[in-house]
């Protein structure tokens, strides 16, 4: 059985640090489940450990592929499902990091199996505007038009593509509960899809108003060290990579369409937001230990972590051996 210890929270919750340190205090190695620390590239803006943090513990799928490769949680699945196999062989946990909620939930939940894009069916769809594209998946997938932001051109396509070509609601064949028999249906998906991992470990989080703060000063920090030169640099992005926070906007400085002020604020902004939407899904999706790092000093929390880990694998060894 696959073992891993999770270590999720929103962005700049201070994580990164803390697993490091938790890995390191348990001979443990890390896989990162950061959406965008997995590409190579653009260090400061996706918030990298730097070096001390990356020297404390082996790392996996941090910087692991290049800005022009698209990527996807079933990619990721199964990238992040041979690490930790890796890791286990040799007789060392995989401590899980990361605040890319659908990337944590494909590993403790699995996932269903996807059509492949039909570039032909992709064609039409790209032609369409995109209040044509909200429509039409308001009517095959109310769920799924309500859920994802209307101004998300991909992965509105993306809903309407599994639709089309499953004939049944993407909401429904992505968590694997359809009933047609194509890909996507429940059967399907028991069949093929790998075996989750157990959900052990932690949801780390801080009181928003220090959260929030540290969002601030990390957004400053970043152009003080360089990110404007370093999206600069950067050359083309994949459409999954260019959907990055701040991106966007320090292209827009660049092209002398925003100021330097404006753009700090949109990506602290950006960045809040996406905190906040972190915070709620892991609220609602996982049922790991709550951990309030506001409350704990930084030595604190890596004790009540490293003991968590520990009483897990207890349990688990006792529960074999019964």
């Amino acid at each position: 059985m696959r073992r891993a210890f999770f270590i999720v929270g929103p962005t700049a919750t201070g994580k990164s640090e803390l697993a490091a340190d938790v890995a390191h205090d348990l001979g443990a190695e890390i896989v990162s489940a950061d959406a965008f620390q997995i590409y190579r590239g653009l260090d400061l803006l996706t918030a990298k450990p730097d070096v001390l943090t990356l020297a404390k513990a082996p790392h996996r799928l941090i910087a692991s592929i290049p800005l022009t490769e698209e990527m996807n949680t079933e990619k990721y699945r199964c990238a992040a499902s041979r690490a930790i196999e890796e890791i286990n062989s040799r007789g060392r946990l995989a401590i899980v990091v990361g605040g890319s909620g659908l990337y944590i939930k494909a590993l403790t939940h699995g996932l269903a199996p996807l059509p492949e894009a039909d570039p032909k069916l992709r064609e039409k769809l790209n032609a369409l505007n995109l209040d044509e594209l909200r429509t039409q998946l308001a009517e095959l997938d109310p769920e799924s038009a309500r859920k994802i932001d209307p101004k998300n051109r991909r992965r509105l396509v993306r809903a309407l593509e599994i639709c089309l070509l499953t004939g049944e609601p993407a909401s429904e064949v992505v968590t694997g509960v359809g009933h047609s028999g194509l890909p996507g249906s429940s059967a399907s998906a028991k069949a093929t899809a790998d075996k989750p991992i157990p959900a052990t470990g932690a949801f780390v989080f801080r009181d928003r108003e220090e959260l929030y703060a540290r969002i601030n000063q990390r957004v400053e920090a970043i152009f003080e060290n360089g990110v404007i030169e370093e999206v600069r640099a950067a050359g083309p992005t994949s459409v999954t990579a260019s959907q990055m926070i701040g991106l966007q906007d320090i292209r827009e400085l660049l092209g002398g369409r925003m100021s330097l002020l404006q753009c700090i604020a949109q990506i602290q902004q950006s960045t809040r937001r996406y905190a906040k939407r972190q915070l709620t899904w892991f609220r609602r999706q996982t049922n790991f230990l709550p951990l309030n790092l506001s409350l704990l000093s930084h030595n604190e929390a890596r004790i009540l972590l490293r003991m968590h880990s520990e009483l897990r694998r207890f349990s688990e060894v006792r529960t074999r051996d019964d």
